[in-house]
């Protein structure tokens, strides 16, 4: 795929790219705090999700399971590859206003790594908050690493319905009233908010999610991936990623490509809290665009002289 790029401005764009199960309105308290400081932000539906997602009748109130389980969705045979072309277009558009940052969250990384490897021309920054950067191993590899040993799946495991070999797909009953599910859930991803803020999130997901997490040709490569400058906000309540892992992903970027280390940032949330109260974030985030901006600058300066 070729993108054609006008010449954009220095303001940049930051590209929010979401994480498993959920969608651009994931988004949306950070980008009112990245608005209210004057730092442009959209964010990305990834195929199938947002008002692509399917959402059965039977998750639905009542619910009925037997149609939750086995009704068809949308993101049946959807690829990291698809992801990666919907995410190079909307980049490729953001790039002829000015300069980009990418952010992806959890999931999403994988999609971020997989198009920076393809398509390092568009982007001037990434940014992954406690999100998976393969590197070494491969996502499905580094889950079973020592590093997340301790993390308790159970949880969401249980909420699980159908059988992803027959949909296609994963599917997730986010709207059970199980409370012991749920109190699971909040315990690993959102520990920090409280059970209302958690089950406002909650139902923002959708309930499916694609099964292709990439293999071994998706992991970040040094002369693509490597090239781009890069930031890994730390979250250090983090249940779900905990910061063992997030630590040890940094650690292999910056083996892959020690001359172009990650810049290490941290925020004291868990997994979405950052998403439930996101003004420290949207802070830490106006200072990498006035960061990028200001090189940007630099950069037209130099080509103008």
């Amino acid at each position: 795929m070729t993108h054609s790029m006008k010449s954009g401005g220095t303001v940049p764009t930051i590209v929010l790219v979401h994480g498993a199960f959920a969608n651009s309105f994931t988004f949306a308290p950070l980008s009112a705090e990245l608005a209210l400081r004057g730092v442009l932000s959209a964010a990305v539906d990834l195929p199938g999700h947002g008002f692509e997602a399917t959402f059965p009748i039977g998750y639905q109130a009542p619910q009925d399971h037997e149609n939750m389980s086995s009704a068809p969705g949308h993101l049946r045979d959807v690829t990291l590859a698809d992801n990666v072309e919907h995410l190079a277009n909307m980049l490729a558009r953001a790039k002829e206003q000015g300069p980009v940052i990418a952010l992806a969250h959890s999931r999403g990384g994988i999609t971020l790594t997989a198009t920076a490897n393809a398509h390092p021309e568009l982007i001037d920054h990434m940014v992954y908050v406690s999100a998976w950067a393969p590197v070494v191993l491969e996502t499905a590899e580094y889950n079973a690493e020592p590093e997340m040993a301790e993390v308790d799946m159970a949880s969401l495991a249980s909420g699980m319905v159908g059988d992803p070999q027959e949909l296609g797909l994963l599917r997730c009953n986010f709207r059970s009233r199980d409370t012991n599910l749920l109190e699971g859930m909040q315990s690993l991803f959102c520990a920090d908010a409280s059970p209302d803020e958690f089950r406002t999130f909650l139902n923002s997901f959708q309930p499916d999610e694609n099964l292709d997490i990439g293999d071994a040709s998706d992991r970040a490569q040094a002369d693509t991936w490597g090239i781009i400058d890069r930031t890994y906000i730390r979250l250090s309540e983090d249940r779900s990623l905990p910061l063992r892992m997030q630590d040890r992903l940094i650690r292999d970027g910056d083996d892959l490509t020690p001359d172009n280390p990650y810049r290490v940032r941290t925020l004291a949330s868990s997994h979405l809290g950052w998403l439930i109260h996101p003004a420290e974030a949207a802070e830490q985030l106006a200072s990498i665009a006035a960061e990028v901006a200001e090189r940007a600058e630099g950069a037209t300066l130099v080509e103008l002289s």
